[in-house]
């Protein structure tokens, strides 16, 4: 197979791009650095509501990031049409933020709009839960572990199509 002229892109997406977004922007980093695949992906994040805009994430998901080793330096910003071009692969968080994203898609989206609980995770565990409201940190680490096992999935599924 001939080598890539440009990167994969994934674009995580979440209500406010505080809390659940940045996890899964900095997890599916940290798994794509791990397959040393860093050279042939792009992964950012973003929040359908600009509540956050120009903020560091939650101080519950730094803190969760940092005991896992990873470093976060994003800011959060809110999704835009450009991003359905610009972006192979938008991830919603929950249903809700499918539903938005697929209202929010323009006609000449090249995105692939999908949720990323779908990738590995149990049936009951699919929906990758806002945590914002709730108190302390483990609900945070909730949410890294089920997106460590959703990303690493994606990116061996996506890696096997590449194959085909």
């Amino acid at each position: 197979m001939g080598k890539r002229s440009q990167r994969t892109s994934v674009l995580m997406v979440c209500v406010g791009n505080h809390c659940r977004s940045p996890i899964a922007e900095a997890v599916m980093r940290d798994v794509i650095e791990g397959a040393g695949l860093q050279g042939e992906w792009h992964v950012e994040s973003a929040g359908i509501e600009g509540w956050h805009c120009g903020c560091r994430p939650d101080e519950r998901v730094l803190n969760v990031l940092a005991r896992h080793n990873i470093e976060y330096y994003s800011i959060a910003r809110v999704l835009t049409p450009e991003d359905f071009l610009k972006f192979d692969y938008i991830f919603g968080m929950d249903r809700s933020n499918l539903a938005a994203l697929k209202r929010m898609a323009p006609d000449y989206a090249k995105a692939k709009v999908l949720l990323l609980g779908d990738f590995g995770l149990k049936p009951d565990e699919r929906i990758i839960e806002d945590p914002y409201y709730n108190i302390g940190e483990a609900p945070f680490e909730t949410i890294y572990q089920q997106c460590k096992i959703a990303c690493q999935n994606f990116l061996k599924q996506a890696r096997l199509k590449q194959i085909i």
